[in-house]
């Protein structure tokens, strides 16, 4: 099937598609129908351009294979519901525009409607008069996705196709079903792997977890935010413990005041103290004037430390007294200065170990760890990885779908199988790189960085992962030498050219890898 483009030009300027993340789509419980129902959902359509929408029809059904009710006007859709309860009305995936001609409701105030009268849908709206106040609109309804026109159909048909998976849980099996068209691109799923798209039950805050230890995480969080007391929060590097310290602010009753951030790890040391406290005028060179400190900035807010376990052990004596008193002295100054701050803590270090190699004080760190939140590592909750990867391909991929990426089960076993010892980081910035490098493609396990694959046991999971044999054949004597000698010029790199290591790795002798070295003109000559 072509793809088939329309400028939509009689509908308003032509802008670049935007793309903005569900964060807030909310149903009726009793309506998760899906999978177990077996039936198809409904899908309707309200344009009230006649061409486009009888277009636009026309196009899903030979796309999808599946009857599209078409209405001119929102009210017109109202009006076929009317009298029926959500009980009796399928699942149903809406595609709507914003803005009709009638001056009655807008594609906004329809998606309104439906939710408040309990629907249990999934909504697509477009417009030809983009601006970021109605992009922003249309995502605090939970609008699945924002299209801008001009588009192309076959972008709205995989569209349609993956708000009905991913939001109201049905699989391609329903799509199969139909004889009318050919089956529709879907992203590729593992059969052991899933990747499908967080609900509102696995975001919390900013924060994506369906994992017993991201649940116990956000528990925690919704027990401290009411309290004033000091938090510690622990976890590696790339967890997201900024992330948690938002959270607690958030939902505390300091809201409507600042949350301040310092990185103490960021700042050298005999800076540190004038950022925290501030300093009065003269108290040092270059101290032109009084300043006031992170903490009197945060009075009546809160303060975030992160990586506290960097900060020296003079200002952590400084620390202890505030915590202590409540109070602070500018660097420089003589009268104290009351402030009503939350703290609320960071490091990825033991500070349990610190204390006792002395580079902790101890009297600080009971201070500190009131209240502890463990946040795990990525290796410690695998089975979120999924949602994390559909979540960082809807923030990277364009609006049009032209770069999106799929990832084949034996790529996605790898990924699954990994350390990720940058932990969500690592995992945001492996995304990034794929669409950027290899997007519009398939994603195969060759694609993906070697340290994915050297952490498979073994080095990887089976070689016929690692190859597929294209459909005119290949030289297959050439390809295995190939191979070999990747193996080999990573395993002399790896070990800085030491062959008797190097052989360790591959598992040979050490005549052996020299024969082959030779044979391959691997050897320098003066060897």
């Amino acid at each position: 099937m072509g793809i088939c483009r329309i400028n939509f030009s009689m509908k308003g300027i032509m802008v670049s598609d935007l793309h903005f993340l569900h964060q807030g789509f909310t149903a009726s419980s009793t309506q998760s129908k899906g999978e177990s129902s077996g039936e198809a959902p409904s899908i309707y359509l309200v344009e009230d351009d006649h061409i486009l929408g009888s277009t636009i029809k026309k196009f899903l059904e030979k796309k999808l294979g599946m009857e599209i009710q078409y209405f001119v006007s929102p009210n017109e859709l109202l009006r076929s519901l009317e009298g029926r309860t959500p009980a009796e009305v399928k699942p149903f995936c809406l595609v709507t525009d914003i803005s009709f001609d009638d001056g009655g409701a807008d594609g906004l105030l329809l998606i309104d409607i439906l939710k408040e009268r309990g629907f249990f849908f999934a909504s697509i709206a477009m417009t030809g008069f983009a601006s970021i106040e109605t992009a922003i609109n249309a995502t605090k309804k939970g609008v699945f996705h924002y299209l801008t026109k001009p588009f192309e159909l076959d972008v709205l048909g995989n569209l349609v196709i993956k708000a009905i998976v991913n939001r109201l849980g049905y699989t391609e099996d329903i799509f199969q079903k139909s004889t009318r068209a050919p089956q529709p691109t879907l992203t590729q799923k593992s059969q052991k792997y899933k990747i499908e798209f967080p609900n509102d039950k696995d975001i919390y805050c900013g924060m994506i977890g369906r994992s017993p230890q991201m649940k116990e995480v956000f528990d925690r969080i919704r027990k401290v935010a009411a309290s004033d007391s000091t938090v510690l929060i622990n976890g590696p590097s790339g967890t997201g413990k900024e992330l948690v310290a938002n959270a607690i602010h958030a939902l505390s009753s300091r809201k409507n005041n600042d949350m301040i951030s310092v990185n103490c790890g960021a700042i050298p040391s005999e800076l540190l103290e004038s950022e925290l406290f501030g300093h009065v005028k003269g108290s040092f060179t270059g101290a032109i004037s009084d300043r006031k400190g992170r903490f009197e900035l945060a009075d009546k807010g809160s303060i975030f430390l992160d990586e506290i376990g960097d900060m020296p052990l003079l200002l952590q004596v400084k620390l202890l007294r505030v915590l202590q008193n409540r109070k602070i002295e500018k660097v420089g100054g003589t009268a104290p200065t009351d402030v009503d701050v939350r703290i609320v803590t960071a490091t990825h270090r033991d500070l349990e170990r610190e204390v006792l190699e002395g580079n902790f004080r101890e009297d600080l760190f009971y201070r500190l760890n009131v209240i502890p939140i463990k946040v795990p590592s990525l290796a410690q909750r695998k089975e979120d990885i999924p949602l994390l990867i559909s979540y960082f391909l809807s923030r990277f991929v364009s609006a049009d779908g032209r770069n999106n990426v799929e990832f084949s089960d034996d790529a996605l076993e790898l990924l699954m199988h990994y350390d990720w010892p940058g932990n969500v980081r690592e995992l945001e910035n492996l995304i990034e790189r794929l669409i950027i490098l290899r997007g519009g493609s398939l994603i195969k396990p060759a694609d993906l960085p070697a340290k994915i694959l050297r952490s498979v046991p073994n080095g990887v999971s089976s070689v016929e992962n690692l190859i597929s044999l294209p459909d005119d054949g290949m030289d297959l004597k050439r390809t295995l030498a190939n191979i070999e000698d990747s193996l080999i010029s990573q395993a002399l790199e790896r070990t800085r050219g030491n062959k008797n290591q190097a052989s360790k790795l591959l598992q040979m002798n050490r005549t052996t890898l020299i024969e082959k070295m030779k044979k391959k003109g691997l050897l320098q000559p003066s060897l």
